[in-house]
């Protein structure tokens, strides 16, 4: 809160060719018990000085030799930016047209010459608690900006914390390791950024794509779990996986939740349109989708699985090869082939080890940056 205290410790800039006048306007504050009074009669110097010394108030005189009253506000408003300059015009001039002039320039008051002792220290006292008030609110205000910021952080990390944490719990269900998704979001955010994505929008599908599978959770344990072969009826209902997800990720317009729900959805349909649950065709099927489903199909043919030993790189990429144009985008294929070291750093980066996708899982979003 304001006490008069704040206004007698404010610090004043004179800024007067005149030393009399200087002088005067000195013997003045400090009778009135101001401390801190800086005072220049060189305009030229008026612009560093006030960036040094961060006025809360400039006594200005209109007319000085090198630069003017006016220039000197043009001067200070460089310095100031979006905040007003605090000015208390200083001239022996009466005349209208002055007044507006040092107004629309920028001046909150104007003392005029001679100097009335009890007006200038009234005049002074006002525009101090004016400036102070508005440095204080300024103050204040970003400060409760910046803990807003804190919180949406905090909020944005709960929330991708969650996020993974659910498409952790789908993996499980499968018997498939908290690694797979780890290294598909990796993998999906490399193959979009190769393929043109923005930063932000590689991030979004990092973090949309550890969701894909989350349908899962309703599908019953003898048709998910099943060691051998679905038989057509099985089959049909593990395919609402996607359905299921797309459901469980419906009712929130965020991006991150929207692109979420649209990759569980048709992350299984196929270039050629014989994919499910739609049958969507080509590029009807939206872009993170043919991402997310040919990185899906590469991370599983080459991880061990109990059902299956993992297929050598050569081998799932003949696979994906012979899949070009039918079940994936073609452009994708190529892009993700013709870069496949990059894949493979990933695959080893985050391996089936169980404690490296733990490890993950239990730090916050900026230390993850640094596995």
């Amino acid at each position: 809160m304001l006490t008069e205290q704040d206004i007698y410790d404010a610090r004043i800039l004179i800024i007067d060719d005149n030393q009399e006048n200087v002088e005067l306007l000195e013997n003045i504050l400090a009778t009135a018990g101001y401390s801190s009074v800086l005072s220049i009669t060189d305009s030229r110097k008026a612009a560093q000085l006030y960036a040094a010394y961060k006025p809360h108030l400039v006594l200005l005189d209109i007319n000085m030799p090198y630069l003017n009253g006016y220039q000197v506000m043009e001067k200070l408003k460089e310095v100031e930016g979006g905040s007003y300059i605090p000015v208390l015009v200083l001239t022996a001039l009466r005349d209208h047209e002055t007044r507006i002039r040092a107004l629309s320039g920028g001046a909150q008051d104007f003392l005029t010459k001679p100097f009335d002792q009890l007006e200038t220290t009234t005049r002074i006292a006002n525009i101090l608690k004016v400036r102070l008030l508005h440095n204080e609110v300024k103050n204040q205000n970003i400060i409760l900006e910046r803990k807003i910021q804190e919180r949406t952080f905090e909020l944005h990390d709960t929330r991708l914390e969650i996020i993974h944490r659910l498409g952790r719990a789908a993996e499980y269900r499968d018997n498939e390791t908290g690694a797979h998704i780890i290294r598909l979001s990796h993998m999906c955010a490399l193959l979009g950024k190769l393929a043109g994505l923005s930063e932000r929008r590689q991030e979004l599908l990092l973090n949309a794509t550890p969701m894909h599978d989350i349908g899962k959770i309703g599908i019953p344990d003898n048709i998910l779990l099943k060691p051998g072969k679905l038989d057509n009826e099985e089959w049909q209902i593990m395919q609402t996986h996607t359905t299921i997800g797309a459901d469980l990720l419906s009712g929130h317009d965020s991006e991150l939740m929207t692109l979420s729900r649209d990759i569980a959805l048709t992350h299984h349909e196929k270039w050629n349109g014989t994919g499910y649950p739609r049958k969507l065709r080509g590029e009807k099927i939206p872009f993170a989708a043919r991402i997310t489903g040919l990185m899906d199909v590469f991370d599983a043919l080459t991880s061990k699985r109990p059902y299956k030993d993992p297929y050598p790189i050569e081998k799932a990429c003949d696979t994906i090869k012979a899949e070009c144009g039918k079940h994936f985008d073609p452009r994708l294929t190529d892009l993700f082939l013709e870069n496949l070291g990059e894949f493979k750093q990933i695959k080893i980066r985050f391996s089936d080890k169980g404690e490296t996708a733990h490890r993950y899982f239990q730090l916050s979003e900026r230390d993850k940056e640094g596995i």
